[in-house]
Protein backbone atom coordinates (compact mmCIF):
# COMPACT_ATOMS: atom_id res chain seq x y z
CA UNK A 1 0.00 0.00 0.00
CA UNK A 2 0.48 3.28 -0.34
CA UNK A 3 2.93 3.93 2.38
CA UNK A 4 1.88 7.59 4.31
CA UNK A 5 -2.15 5.92 3.79
CA UNK A 6 -3.08 6.68 7.18
CA UNK A 7 -5.47 4.00 9.31
CA UNK A 8 -7.97 6.85 9.71
CA UNK A 9 -8.72 6.44 6.36
CA UNK A 10 -10.77 3.53 8.19
CA UNK A 11 -13.22 5.93 9.47
CA UNK A 12 -13.86 7.46 6.64
CA UNK A 13 -17.71 7.68 5.13
CA UNK A 14 -17.93 8.15 1.85
CA UNK A 15 -21.67 9.58 0.07
CA UNK A 16 -21.92 8.81 -3.55
CA UNK A 17 -23.69 11.40 -5.95
CA UNK A 18 -24.84 10.69 -9.34
CA UNK A 19 -25.20 14.26 -10.09
CA UNK A 20 -28.26 14.36 -12.99
CA UNK A 21 -30.10 11.69 -10.69
CA UNK A 22 -29.90 13.28 -7.57
CA UNK A 23 -31.65 16.38 -7.83
CA UNK A 24 -35.05 17.81 -10.01
CA UNK A 25 -32.30 20.59 -11.79
CA UNK A 26 -29.52 17.40 -12.28
CA UNK A 27 -26.99 19.95 -11.14
CA UNK A 28 -24.23 21.28 -9.18
CA UNK A 29 -26.34 23.99 -7.69
CA UNK A 30 -29.00 21.35 -7.01
CA UNK A 31 -26.58 19.26 -4.87
CA UNK A 32 -25.27 22.23 -2.69
CA UNK A 33 -28.90 22.78 -1.68
CA UNK A 34 -28.68 19.11 -0.02
CA UNK A 35 -25.08 19.32 1.31
CA UNK A 36 -26.59 20.06 4.40
CA UNK A 37 -28.75 17.04 5.19
CA UNK A 38 -25.56 14.84 3.48
CA UNK A 39 -22.84 16.72 5.90
CA UNK A 40 -25.97 15.75 8.80
CA UNK A 41 -25.69 12.14 8.07
CA UNK A 42 -22.02 12.49 9.09
CA UNK A 43 -20.30 12.67 5.28
CA UNK A 44 -16.82 13.04 4.97
CA UNK A 45 -15.82 13.08 1.76
CA UNK A 46 -18.68 13.67 -1.39
CA UNK A 47 -17.59 11.55 -4.05
CA UNK A 48 -19.40 12.58 -7.82
CA UNK A 49 -19.95 10.26 -10.69
CA UNK A 50 -17.76 11.86 -13.69
CA UNK A 51 -18.78 15.44 -14.37
CA UNK A 52 -17.37 15.78 -17.95
CA UNK A 53 -19.44 15.70 -21.16
CA UNK A 54 -21.13 12.78 -22.78
CA UNK A 55 -20.10 11.18 -26.33
CA UNK A 56 -22.82 11.46 -28.53
CA UNK A 57 -21.89 8.83 -31.30
CA UNK A 58 -23.16 5.71 -30.68
CA UNK A 59 -24.88 7.17 -27.61
CA UNK A 60 -26.74 4.35 -25.58
CA UNK A 61 -29.87 5.80 -23.97
CA UNK A 62 -31.15 9.77 -24.75
CA UNK A 63 -28.66 11.38 -22.27
CA UNK A 64 -26.10 8.81 -22.00
CA UNK A 65 -23.64 7.15 -19.53
CA UNK A 66 -21.39 9.27 -18.01
CA UNK A 67 -18.41 6.49 -18.18
CA UNK A 68 -18.35 7.58 -22.04
CA UNK A 69 -16.35 10.58 -21.43
CA UNK A 70 -15.92 13.32 -24.73
CA UNK A 71 -13.13 15.71 -22.80
CA UNK A 72 -11.49 15.37 -19.94
CA UNK A 73 -11.48 18.80 -19.62
CA UNK A 74 -14.65 19.92 -19.48
CA UNK A 75 -17.61 20.28 -17.68
CA UNK A 76 -21.25 18.71 -18.57
CA UNK A 77 -23.23 21.83 -19.26
CA UNK A 78 -25.55 19.93 -17.73
CA UNK A 79 -24.22 19.96 -14.43
CA UNK A 80 -23.07 23.48 -14.54
CA UNK A 81 -19.68 25.07 -15.72
CA UNK A 82 -16.47 25.14 -14.10
CA UNK A 83 -17.26 28.59 -12.08
CA UNK A 84 -20.49 26.79 -10.41
CA UNK A 85 -18.56 23.21 -9.86
CA UNK A 86 -15.85 25.75 -7.76
CA UNK A 87 -18.65 27.23 -5.78
CA UNK A 88 -19.92 23.26 -5.59
CA UNK A 89 -16.28 22.78 -3.89
CA UNK A 90 -16.44 26.16 -1.66
CA UNK A 91 -19.70 24.88 -0.36
CA UNK A 92 -18.61 21.16 0.13
CA UNK A 93 -15.42 22.60 1.92
CA UNK A 94 -17.27 24.82 4.22
CA UNK A 95 -19.26 21.97 5.77
CA UNK A 96 -15.82 20.41 6.62
CA UNK A 97 -15.84 18.03 3.91
CA UNK A 98 -13.93 17.05 0.92
CA UNK A 99 -14.91 16.10 -3.03
CA UNK A 100 -13.75 13.27 -4.86
CA UNK A 101 -14.50 12.89 -8.60
CA UNK A 102 -14.49 9.60 -10.59
CA UNK A 103 -11.72 9.89 -13.13
CA UNK A 104 -12.37 7.42 -16.62
CA UNK A 105 -9.04 6.39 -18.09
CA UNK A 106 -9.42 3.20 -19.45
CA UNK A 107 -11.87 4.42 -22.39
CA UNK A 108 -13.47 7.15 -23.69
CA UNK A 109 -16.61 8.14 -25.66
CA UNK A 110 -16.25 7.03 -29.40
CA UNK A 111 -16.50 10.84 -30.60
CA UNK A 112 -13.76 12.05 -28.05
CA UNK A 113 -11.49 15.07 -28.22
CA UNK A 114 -8.82 12.40 -28.18
CA UNK A 115 -10.04 10.21 -31.08
CA UNK A 116 -9.79 13.41 -33.29
CA UNK A 117 -6.53 14.72 -32.06
CA UNK A 118 -4.49 11.40 -31.32
CA UNK A 119 -6.57 8.71 -33.00
CA UNK A 120 -3.43 6.34 -32.72
CA UNK A 121 -3.81 6.65 -29.14
CA UNK A 122 -6.81 3.45 -28.99
CA UNK A 123 -6.94 -0.43 -29.61
CA UNK A 124 -8.29 -0.62 -33.10
CA UNK A 125 -9.88 -3.77 -34.82
CA UNK A 126 -8.07 -5.08 -38.46
CA UNK A 127 -10.36 -3.21 -40.43
CA UNK A 128 -9.49 0.18 -38.21
CA UNK A 129 -12.16 0.90 -36.21
CA UNK A 130 -12.65 1.80 -32.69
CA UNK A 131 -12.54 -1.08 -30.42
CA UNK A 132 -12.13 -2.71 -26.70
CA UNK A 133 -10.00 -5.10 -25.41
CA UNK A 134 -12.85 -6.91 -23.95
CA UNK A 135 -16.50 -6.91 -24.71
CA UNK A 136 -17.93 -4.45 -27.56
CA UNK A 137 -19.57 -2.03 -26.07
CA UNK A 138 -20.63 0.32 -28.81
CA UNK A 139 -20.28 3.98 -27.01
CA UNK A 140 -16.60 3.65 -25.60
CA UNK A 141 -13.82 2.86 -26.72
CA UNK A 142 -10.50 1.82 -25.09
CA UNK A 143 -7.12 3.98 -25.06
CA UNK A 144 -3.96 2.24 -25.75
CA UNK A 145 -1.54 2.32 -22.74
CA UNK A 146 1.07 1.09 -24.63
CA UNK A 147 1.38 4.67 -26.01
CA UNK A 148 3.89 6.33 -23.32
CA UNK A 149 2.06 9.65 -24.52
CA UNK A 150 -1.08 8.21 -23.05
CA UNK A 151 0.26 8.01 -20.16
CA UNK A 152 1.86 11.51 -19.93
CA UNK A 153 -1.67 13.09 -21.39
CA UNK A 154 -3.60 11.50 -18.57
CA UNK A 155 -1.27 12.20 -15.55
CA UNK A 156 -1.84 16.17 -16.91
CA UNK A 157 -5.48 15.52 -16.94
CA UNK A 158 -4.67 14.66 -13.16
CA UNK A 159 -2.73 17.31 -12.20
CA UNK A 160 -5.48 19.71 -13.52
CA UNK A 161 -7.96 18.19 -11.52
CA UNK A 162 -6.20 17.91 -8.46
CA UNK A 163 -6.03 21.70 -8.20
CA UNK A 164 -9.58 22.05 -7.59
CA UNK A 165 -10.85 18.45 -5.97
CA UNK A 166 -9.54 16.08 -2.63
CA UNK A 167 -9.64 12.81 -3.84
CA UNK A 168 -10.18 10.46 -6.98
CA UNK A 169 -12.17 7.44 -7.27
CA UNK A 170 -11.11 5.73 -10.12
CA UNK A 171 -12.81 3.42 -12.75
CA UNK A 172 -12.03 -0.10 -13.27
CA UNK A 173 -8.64 0.98 -12.23
CA UNK A 174 -7.13 -2.84 -12.31
CA UNK A 175 -7.48 -2.75 -15.88
CA UNK A 176 -4.55 -0.18 -16.50
CA UNK A 177 -0.83 -0.57 -15.96
CA UNK A 178 -0.25 -0.36 -12.20
CA UNK A 179 2.89 1.45 -12.96
CA UNK A 180 1.02 3.93 -14.72
CA UNK A 181 -0.69 4.63 -11.46
CA UNK A 182 2.59 4.42 -9.21
CA UNK A 183 3.84 7.33 -11.54
CA UNK A 184 0.47 8.95 -11.27
CA UNK A 185 0.65 8.91 -7.80
CA UNK A 186 3.86 10.31 -7.50
CA UNK A 187 3.81 12.93 -9.93
CA UNK A 188 0.21 14.21 -8.41
CA UNK A 189 1.82 14.21 -4.65
CA UNK A 190 4.25 16.71 -5.97
CA UNK A 191 1.56 19.41 -5.83
CA UNK A 192 -1.07 17.57 -3.49
CA UNK A 193 0.46 15.06 -1.35
CA UNK A 194 -2.99 14.97 0.50
CA UNK A 195 -5.30 13.53 -2.64
CA UNK A 196 -7.17 10.57 -1.61
CA UNK A 197 -6.61 7.46 -4.29
CA UNK A 198 -9.85 4.83 -4.19
CA UNK A 199 -9.48 2.20 -6.75
CA UNK A 200 -12.49 0.58 -8.20
CA UNK A 201 -11.29 -3.28 -8.56
CA UNK A 202 -12.61 -6.16 -10.06
CA UNK A 203 -13.72 -9.08 -9.05
CA UNK A 204 -11.23 -11.69 -9.24
CA UNK A 205 -12.85 -14.30 -11.50
CA UNK A 206 -12.97 -11.07 -14.18
CA UNK A 207 -8.63 -10.57 -13.28
CA UNK A 208 -8.01 -14.36 -14.54
CA UNK A 209 -10.54 -14.47 -17.76
CA UNK A 210 -8.33 -11.06 -18.75
CA UNK A 211 -4.95 -12.85 -18.37
CA UNK A 212 -6.83 -15.62 -19.86
CA UNK A 213 -7.37 -13.91 -22.69
CA UNK A 214 -3.73 -12.13 -23.13
CA UNK A 215 -4.42 -9.44 -21.20
CA UNK A 216 -3.28 -8.22 -17.77
CA UNK A 217 -5.34 -6.88 -14.36
CA UNK A 218 -4.05 -6.39 -11.26
CA UNK A 219 -4.59 -7.81 -8.32
CA UNK A 220 -6.12 -5.55 -4.89
CA UNK A 221 -3.16 -6.59 -3.51
CA UNK A 222 -1.25 -5.29 -6.39
CA UNK A 223 -3.40 -1.94 -6.32
CA UNK A 224 -2.59 -1.29 -3.06
CA UNK A 225 1.07 -0.81 -4.21
CA UNK A 226 -0.49 2.47 -5.48
CA UNK A 227 -3.83 3.16 -4.08
CA UNK A 228 -5.14 4.04 -0.55
CA UNK A 229 -8.58 2.45 -0.29
CA UNK A 230 -10.01 -0.60 -2.86
CA UNK A 231 -13.18 -1.48 -3.38
CA UNK A 232 -14.35 -4.90 -1.60
CA UNK A 233 -15.09 -6.16 -4.94
CA UNK A 234 -13.31 -9.09 -4.11
CA UNK A 235 -15.29 -10.34 -1.78
CA UNK A 236 -18.95 -8.38 -2.82
CA UNK A 237 -20.39 -11.58 -4.29
CA UNK A 238 -20.23 -13.46 -1.34
CA UNK A 239 -22.03 -10.95 0.55
CA UNK A 240 -24.71 -10.85 -2.20
CA UNK A 241 -24.36 -14.55 -2.40
CA UNK A 242 -25.35 -14.86 1.60
CA UNK A 243 -28.49 -12.28 0.55
CA UNK A 244 -29.59 -14.16 -2.22
CA UNK A 245 -28.72 -17.75 -1.04
CA UNK A 246 -26.14 -19.19 -2.86
CA UNK A 247 -23.57 -19.20 0.36
CA UNK A 248 -24.04 -18.82 3.81
CA UNK A 249 -23.36 -15.82 6.14
CA UNK A 250 -20.11 -17.80 7.32
CA UNK A 251 -18.80 -18.29 4.51
CA UNK A 252 -19.18 -14.22 3.62
CA UNK A 253 -17.33 -13.23 6.97
CA UNK A 254 -14.32 -16.20 6.61
CA UNK A 255 -13.74 -13.87 3.14
CA UNK A 256 -13.99 -10.72 5.45
CA UNK A 257 -11.41 -12.16 8.09
CA UNK A 258 -9.17 -13.44 5.06
CA UNK A 259 -8.64 -9.74 4.27
CA UNK A 260 -6.65 -9.47 7.66
CA UNK A 261 -4.06 -11.65 6.20
CA UNK A 262 -3.76 -11.50 2.23
CA UNK A 263 -3.70 -7.42 2.24
CA UNK A 264 -0.77 -5.28 3.67
CA UNK A 265 -1.39 -4.52 7.58
CA UNK A 266 -2.76 -0.94 6.92
CA UNK A 267 -5.16 -1.58 4.27
CA UNK A 268 -8.28 0.18 4.05
CA UNK A 269 -11.36 -1.47 2.09
CA UNK A 270 -14.24 0.13 1.04
CA UNK A 271 -17.32 -1.42 2.42
CA UNK A 272 -19.91 -0.48 -0.26
CA UNK A 273 -23.32 -2.88 -0.38
CA UNK A 274 -24.59 -1.13 -3.24
CA UNK A 275 -23.61 1.56 -5.70
CA UNK A 276 -24.24 2.73 -9.77
CA UNK A 277 -23.12 -0.77 -11.04
CA UNK A 278 -24.71 -2.91 -8.33
CA UNK A 279 -28.47 -3.32 -7.12
CA UNK A 280 -29.85 -0.98 -3.92
CA UNK A 281 -29.20 -3.76 -1.08
CA UNK A 282 -32.81 -2.19 -0.03
CA UNK A 283 -33.81 -4.83 -2.99
CA UNK A 284 -32.18 -7.74 -2.07
CA UNK A 285 -32.55 -7.54 2.00
CA UNK A 286 -35.65 -10.34 3.16
CA UNK A 287 -37.38 -7.65 4.94
CA UNK A 288 -36.71 -3.98 7.09
CA UNK A 289 -35.17 -5.40 9.84
CA UNK A 290 -32.21 -7.67 7.93
CA UNK A 291 -32.08 -4.58 6.33
CA UNK A 292 -30.69 -2.45 9.28
CA UNK A 293 -29.39 -5.52 10.22
CA UNK A 294 -27.12 -5.32 7.10
CA UNK A 295 -27.09 -1.22 7.14
CA UNK A 296 -25.46 -1.51 10.88
CA UNK A 297 -23.29 -4.47 9.70
CA UNK A 298 -21.83 -2.41 6.66
CA UNK A 299 -20.73 0.34 9.20
CA UNK A 300 -18.66 -1.98 11.79
CA UNK A 301 -16.46 -3.46 9.32
CA UNK A 302 -13.29 -2.61 8.79
CA UNK A 303 -12.76 0.13 6.36
CA UNK A 304 -13.94 3.10 4.97
CA UNK A 305 -17.72 3.34 4.21
CA UNK A 306 -19.93 4.29 1.23
CA UNK A 307 -23.54 5.15 1.17
CA UNK A 308 -24.79 5.58 -2.70
CA UNK A 309 -27.85 8.71 -2.15
CA UNK A 310 -31.04 6.87 -1.82
CA UNK A 311 -30.04 4.51 0.37
CA UNK A 312 -30.80 6.35 3.45
CA UNK A 313 -34.34 6.24 2.22
CA UNK A 314 -34.68 2.34 1.44
CA UNK A 315 -34.84 3.37 -2.13
CA UNK A 316 -35.05 -0.36 -4.16
CA UNK A 317 -34.40 0.98 -7.58
CA UNK A 318 -31.08 2.03 -9.15
CA UNK A 319 -31.29 4.99 -11.09
CA UNK A 320 -30.76 3.93 -15.06
CA UNK A 321 -27.23 5.04 -15.91
CA UNK A 322 -28.09 6.04 -19.55
CA UNK A 323 -31.31 8.32 -18.87
CA UNK A 324 -32.50 10.66 -16.44
CA UNK A 325 -33.96 8.66 -14.06
CA UNK A 326 -34.14 10.62 -10.78
CA UNK A 327 -33.65 9.09 -7.08
CA UNK A 328 -37.15 8.39 -5.46
CA UNK A 329 -36.40 9.81 -2.20
CA UNK A 330 -39.09 9.63 -0.05
CA UNK A 331 -38.75 10.55 3.86
CA UNK A 332 -41.41 8.47 5.40
CA UNK A 333 -38.39 5.33 4.34
CA UNK A 334 -35.84 7.23 5.93
CA UNK A 335 -33.28 5.37 8.13
CA UNK A 336 -30.95 9.07 8.13
CA UNK A 337 -30.90 9.29 11.83
CA UNK A 338 -29.67 5.34 12.00
CA UNK A 339 -26.99 6.09 9.49
CA UNK A 340 -25.81 9.67 11.51
CA UNK A 341 -25.39 7.33 14.90
CA UNK A 342 -23.58 4.76 12.97
CA UNK A 343 -21.28 7.26 11.39
CA UNK A 344 -20.52 8.86 14.68
CA UNK A 345 -19.50 5.20 15.74
CA UNK A 346 -17.37 5.08 13.07
CA UNK A 347 -15.14 8.02 13.34
CA UNK A 348 -14.00 5.78 17.17
CA UNK A 349 -10.47 5.62 16.48
CA UNK A 350 -10.55 1.96 17.86
CA UNK A 351 -12.66 0.98 14.40
CA UNK A 352 -9.15 2.10 12.97
CA UNK A 353 -6.44 1.04 15.00
CA UNK A 354 -7.85 -1.93 16.83
CA UNK A 355 -7.49 -5.44 16.84
CA UNK A 356 -10.16 -6.85 14.38
CA UNK A 357 -11.77 -9.84 15.24
CA UNK A 358 -14.97 -11.80 14.19
CA UNK A 359 -16.43 -14.31 17.06
CA UNK A 360 -19.55 -15.75 15.50
CA UNK A 361 -20.70 -15.88 11.93
CA UNK A 362 -22.96 -18.72 10.93
CA UNK A 363 -26.59 -17.15 11.99
CA UNK A 364 -25.47 -13.84 14.07
CA UNK A 365 -22.44 -11.67 12.68
CA UNK A 366 -20.92 -11.17 16.17
CA UNK A 367 -17.66 -8.48 15.82
CA UNK A 368 -14.99 -6.76 17.85
CA UNK A 369 -12.27 -4.46 17.44
CA UNK A 370 -10.07 -4.37 21.21
CA UNK A 371 -7.19 -2.29 22.70
CA UNK A 372 -5.53 -2.73 25.91
CA UNK A 373 -8.08 -0.63 27.95
CA UNK A 374 -11.22 -1.38 25.62
CA UNK A 375 -13.75 -3.25 23.40
CA UNK A 376 -16.66 -2.49 20.92
CA UNK A 377 -18.74 -5.52 20.50
CA UNK A 378 -21.10 -5.43 17.16
CA UNK A 379 -23.71 -7.93 17.13
CA UNK A 380 -26.41 -8.00 14.30
CA UNK A 381 -29.07 -10.71 14.25
CA UNK A 382 -29.48 -11.10 11.05
CA UNK A 383 -31.62 -14.48 11.07
CA UNK A 384 -33.82 -13.21 13.50
CA UNK A 385 -32.47 -15.50 16.20
CA UNK A 386 -34.00 -14.81 19.62
CA UNK A 387 -30.08 -15.35 21.44
CA UNK A 388 -26.51 -15.65 21.18
CA UNK A 389 -24.12 -16.81 23.71
CA UNK A 390 -21.06 -14.15 24.36
CA UNK A 391 -17.88 -13.99 25.83
CA UNK A 392 -18.74 -11.56 28.21
CA UNK A 393 -19.34 -11.07 32.28
CA UNK A 394 -23.20 -11.40 33.34
CA UNK A 395 -24.20 -7.85 33.93
CA UNK A 396 -25.96 -5.17 32.00
CA UNK A 397 -24.91 -3.28 28.30
CA UNK A 398 -26.09 -0.15 26.72
CA UNK A 399 -26.53 -0.22 23.50
CA UNK A 400 -24.80 2.42 21.62
CA UNK A 401 -27.11 3.32 19.12
CA UNK A 402 -30.68 3.19 20.87
CA UNK A 403 -29.35 3.45 24.81
CA UNK A 404 -31.25 0.72 25.65
CA UNK A 405 -30.15 -1.51 28.11
CA UNK A 406 -29.60 -5.56 27.39
CA UNK A 407 -28.73 -8.07 30.23
CA UNK A 408 -26.66 -10.90 29.63
CA UNK A 409 -26.88 -13.90 32.18
CA UNK A 410 -25.13 -16.96 31.86
CA UNK A 411 -23.63 -15.54 29.03
CA UNK A 412 -26.65 -15.82 26.97
CA UNK A 413 -28.00 -12.05 25.51
CA UNK A 414 -31.63 -12.56 24.44
CA UNK A 415 -32.11 -10.63 20.82
CA UNK A 416 -34.42 -8.22 19.68
CA UNK A 417 -34.69 -6.65 16.30
CA UNK A 418 -32.78 -4.41 16.78
CA UNK A 419 -28.01 -4.38 15.58
CA UNK A 420 -26.55 -3.87 19.17
CA UNK A 421 -23.01 -2.18 19.25
CA UNK A 422 -21.28 -2.67 23.63
CA UNK A 423 -18.82 -0.11 24.15
CA UNK A 424 -16.95 -2.56 27.26
CA UNK A 425 -13.93 -0.78 29.48
CA UNK A 426 -11.49 -3.93 30.19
Amino acid sequence: MAQNTPNSYRNLMIYQVFVRQHTKTGDFKGLIEDLDRIKSLGTDIVYLLPIHPIGKLDRKGEVGSPYSIKDYYAIDEAHGDLNSFKELITEVHKRDMKLMIDIVFNHTSRDSELTKTNPDWFYRKADGSLANRVGDWSDIADLDFGKRQVWDYLIDVLKYWAQYVDGFRCDVAPLLPLDFWKEAREKVSAIRPDIIWLSESVEYGFIKYLRDIGFDASTDSQIFEAFDIAYEYDIFSFMDGYLKGRNTLERYLYEVNRQESVFPKNYVKLRSFENHDQDRIASKTKNYDQLIQMTALQFFLKGAVMIYAGQEHQVTKRPDLFEKDLVPWNKENSIEPLITRLATIKKDPLLSEGIFEILESKEIAVLSYKDTQRKLIGIFNLENKSEVKVDLKDGLYQDLLTNKTYEIKNSILKLDNQPLIFDIKL
